[in-house]
């Protein structure tokens, strides 16, 4: 397995707050991306603590070979361990009260991928040319959207439209979304930040993943979100074979 990761600040933001890493294990690799949120310097430390935390906690209890449960309980776990540490650093300094970060990460192993997500970080899986999206974005619209108030079209222009309605580290506690998910044996999973999927359509994703080789897949898919604008800080990992 091969695994490749970008960041850029953009072209609005005068600071990067995503964090994006990915580790080889015995057995798998794990990658996360986090986008930070609450204010100057605090969505940097946030993310910057909830990669941390969450890789230490997984490194500290992984096992090669742990059965779907264990390691579902491992990734979820992991995800506590980083809100714990955030939800306790922000309370004890006022500057960083609300600080919190979205978290997307994923363990790819021989023919299965776990994800935990928290936020609208997203993870997508590419499988015989055909793009979809695995997670569902923890935001007032999508949740609009599922409760049948608003319309697909109406979601990128609705003025809640960035509002989170889960984030790490913002609660004493957190409630990860978990998948485990087969793959093909021509899978590419992408994990991204909302600098990349708030202004990129998946049809323009899709398309330069099956355009670019793997190598210069991250560098292209930067430079298609800074063409459209860059608003944000955009950060992404991509797995595949």
């Amino acid at each position: 397995m091969r695994c490749a990761t970008a960041t850029h600040i953009g072209l609005v933001r005068e600071e990067n707050q995503d964090e994006v890493f990915a580790k080889d294990f015995e057995g798998g690799i794990l990658a996360v991306v986090c986008d930070g949120m609450g204010g100057e310097r605090s969505g940097s430390q946030a993310s910057e603590i909830a990669v941390r935390e969450l890789f230490d906690h997984f490194e500290a209890g992984y096992r090669v070979g742990m059965e779907p449960q264990a390691l579902r309980t491992l990734l979820v776990s992991s995800v506590s361990a980083a809100n714990s540490v955030i939800y306790t650093t922000a309370r004890m300094d006022y500057k960083s009260f609300g600080m919190g970060t979205t978290c997307v990460a994923a363990f790819v192993e021989p023919g299965w991928i776990s994800i935990v997500n928290v936020g609208d970080s997203r993870a997508y899986l590419m499988e015989n040319d055909v793009l979809r999206q695995i997670t569902s974005d923890h935001t007032v619209v999508n949740m609009l959207f599922q409760q049948g108030k608003l319309r697909r079209d109406q979601m990128s222009q609705h003025p809640q439209r960035n509002m989170l309605t889960r984030a790490v580290g913002v609660e004493r506690v957190v409630s990860p979304d978990y998948f485990r998910i087969p793959y093909a044996d021509d899978y590419l999973l992408l994990l991204c930040s909302d600098g990349l999927s708030g202004c990129c359509s998946e049809e323009e994703i899709h398309q330069v993943l099956v355009q670019n080789t793997f190598a210069d897949a991250p560098k292209s898919l930067v430079a298609l979100a800074l063409q459209k604008g860059g608003r944000d800080n955009i950060s992404l990992a991509i797995v595949t074979k």
